[in-house]
């Protein structure tokens, strides 16, 4: 059996050919089997074929740009997403959060800073697919949802829901804790990013958006203004 075959597989998808090639040496070296693309249409082609841990995708491309890219795969596929934006470009970062994207890194960076990064998102993306201990019961339901804490999937009748990891993450202590308020602080710590209200605030927008009727009047994951968010079985 190839050991190789065991490694997390990322896919780089950048059109800087230097940067490419500078990525799949250094990650190869770290333990990654890694695919390259130069722009989105080759990356769809290998994710047609290929089932990666991991995408490492940059935001300025030709063609589809990187977020526009993002937002298509998230149509129908949470594998984890570590953008690659212009330094200080806080609205790149804010828009990739919006599109479902689970980390961030700026342009330029040290190769070891996003290694460390690639290993809390697929650390995270572990967490989220483990299964949680007895005392819990596998199956939470809330309003027409259902959320299986052993296979991280949430369905609406019978019908599976696409999530990021970052999502799955906050429906896992939503509904280890249904009905508690948790504080932004608490929610930031449950998905593995730095303590930054702003970033919680556009995770739950996100999920609110699959999971409400209304979004901008939510029945099921309300606001409990001064405090934070609370998912209840309206």
């Amino acid at each position: 059996m190839d050991a190789s075959a065991d490694k997390p597989h990322i896919l780089v998808v950048d059109d800087d050919t230097r940067l490419r090639e500078l990525l799949r040496t250094f990650l190869s070296k770290n333990g990654f089997r890694v695919t390259v693309a130069s722009q989105a249409a080759e990356a769809r082609e290998r994710l047609g074929v290929i089932d990666f841990d991991l995408i490492v995708l940059d935001v300025m491309m030709p063609g589809q740009t990187g977020l526009d890219f993002a937002t298509e795969i998230r149509r129908s596929d949470d594998v984890p997403i570590l953008m690659l934006t212009a330094m200080g470009d806080t609205k790149d970062r804010i828009a990739g959060l919006e599109t479902g994207v689970d980390d961030y890194l700026g342009k330029p960076f040290e190769p070891r800073e996003l290694l460390l990064r690639i290993q809390n998102v697929l650390k995270r993306n572990r967490a989220v697919a483990a299964p949680t201990g007895g005392e819990l019961p596998r199956l939470v339901v809330f309003g027409p949802f259902q959320f299986d804490h052993e296979l991280g999937e949430l369905t609406n009748m019978g019908k599976r829901l696409p999530l990021t990891d970052a999502e799955t993450a906050l429906l896992r202590v939503f509904t280890t804790r249904l009905g508690e308020v948790l504080s932004r602080e608490t929610l930031c710590k449950s998905v593995g990013l730095a303590v930054n209200e702003r970033a919680i605030d556009v995770q739950v927008t996100r999920l609110r958006r699959k999971i409400e009727p209304d979004p901008s009047f939510p029945r099921y994951l309300r606001t409990v203004r001064g405090q934070g968010y609370r998912l209840v079985d309206a």
